[in-house]
């Protein structure tokens, strides 16, 4: 990320919307941030920092981090990639192998970015699979909400060989239908306002989704 320019790091692991600085009512340029990774806590991961820098230059740039100047560095970062399958070739709609309906695949490994999403395909292999043993067929989520937005992005076969794993994002949506004005003009949906009608439509059919389940 860093290699795309200097900025970068800004709209990524380093974004400091929402950590005002709660001593001066301030938001800072760029931010850091610490996790807790052990249960006694004298471990703290650096959120979004997988880097191909030499492990020298690490430790004299993680230093120049105020608050860091005299950190104890246990690991260093590096870079990894997270394995995937090819799931438009492999997985039906149910998120089975197709052929062997007996192994389904969720989370990363399925092509899915993020926590949120992981767990959601997870909720939705598990649903598929209470209603095999319970007999029953599954209803798909519609396309118009996250669960359906990405569970097609899993299935879609368009362009299987360059598949490659996402978060869910606004672009695997179905697009808005523009309105009509009362002088019957077509009017096309832009900006926040575009993003509103995104969520209002999806809250909708999850709900109508929900209670047919």
């Amino acid at each position: 990320m860093a290699e795309r320019g200097s900025q970068t790091l800004l709209f990524g692991p380093m974004k400091p919307v929402g950590l005002t600085n709660p001593h001066t009512g301030k938001r800072a340029y760029a931010v850091v941030q610490l996790r807790q990774d052990n249960r006694e806590d004298t471990l703290r991961n650096i959120v979004g920092f997988q880097t191909k820098l030499k492990h020298g230059e690490q430790k004299r740039i993680f230093r120049m981090i105020p608050g860091l100047e005299n950190a104890e560095f246990a690991r260093l970062g590096g870079i990894h990639k997270n394995t995937f399958i090819k799931s438009p070739l492999l997985l039906d709609r149910y998120l089975c192998l197709k052929d062997m309906p007996h192994i389904r695949f969720a989370g990363q490994i399925s092509g899915c970015e993020g926590y949120i999403e992981s767990a959601a395909t997870g909720f939705l292999a598990g649903y598929f699979a209470a209603c095999r043993i319970l007999g029953k067929t599954p209803l798909i989520p519609p396309a118009t909400t996250a669960f359906g937005a990405m569970l097609n992005h899993l299935i879609d076969d368009t362009n299987v060989e360059d598949f490659q794993p996402m978060n869910i994002n606004f672009g695997l949506f179905p697009e808005l239908e523009p309105e009509i004005t009362a002088n019957g003009k077509i009017r096309h949906i832009k900006g926040a306002e575009r993003k509103e009608a995104y969520c209002r439509r999806a809250l909708e059919d999850i709900i109508d989704w929900t209670e047919q389940l």
